[in-house]
């Protein structure tokens, strides 16, 4: 049986949960949705912080139960090392500083909570993205408070997935958007040299080629991950 799995549905019940956000009580949360409903090669498609809830889960539980996986705009890690070199920079796509991490999550425990969301919004699409996707874009995100928000965020942006990306043995495909500011397009060519057998698809900024292209360009999204499920 193939069976395909977002697992952004996960996300949106831990949003009702004042504990447990964390990254591996997320992927915690799929082994046991998948144990309990005794599920066998289960397709995982993961969008952003998704990826990383299906690299700690090979992680702590290795392949069982899955068949393939899709990793959508998720760099391997986000935080930077100050002494890092040019190139390890450019593999992880680390996209922040340790202090912009502290002062992000701050933000989110602000009144200005909503300003920084519809801010962060507005620099993760193309400009071909309209003010009513944008609305509904920030609308969604806000359904989870911004306090909790940062509590999971800031442990999300702290996870180092270098070191278990290589080890990754199932049939992988990578998408990436060549605009994405949340996830630099080389780093994700990184993750497809590092997965042996992988599958890369980039969408170019035309194309809606930034964090949220399965948005801005749905058909072809869709008609790509059919084909790789087959």
């Amino acid at each position: 049986m193939m069976l395909s799995l977002s697992i952004n549905g996960l996300m949106a019940n831990r949003r009702k949960c004042l504990t447990g956000l964390k990254i591996s009580r997320l992927a915690k949360d799929l082994y046991e949705l998948l144990t309990k409903l005794e599920l066998n090669e289960v397709a995982l498609l993961g969008h952003s912080m998704g990826s990383s809830v299906i690299w700690c889960y090979i992680d702590l539980f290795g392949p069982e139960r899955l068949s393939k996986i899709i990793l959508v705009d998720q760099s391997p890690f986000l935080t930077s090392d100050p002494h890092w070199t040019e190139q390890e920079l450019e593999d992880s796509g680390a996209i922040f500083t340790p202090q912009q991490v502290f002062n992000i999550v701050a933000a989110l425990r602000s009144k200005e909570a909503e300003n920084v969301t519809r801010q962060g919004i507005d620099g993760i699409v193309t400009k071909h993205a309209t003010p009513e996707m944008k609305e509904w874009l920030v609308q969604c995100t806000l359904k989870m408070p911004r306090h909790l928000a940062g509590t999971l965020a800031y442990n999300h942006w702290q996870m180092d997935w270098r070191d278990l990306i290589p080890r990754i043995d199932l049939p992988t495909l990578i998408i990436s958007g060549r605009a994405s500011a949340a996830a630099p397009w080389k780093s994700q060519e990184w993750v497809h040299r590092q997965i042996k057998g992988s599958q890369f698809e980039v969408f170019e900024e035309a194309e809606g080629g930034q964090h949220f292209m399965f948005i801005e360009n749905p058909e072809k999204f869709n008609r790509m991950i059919m084909t790789y499920l087959g």
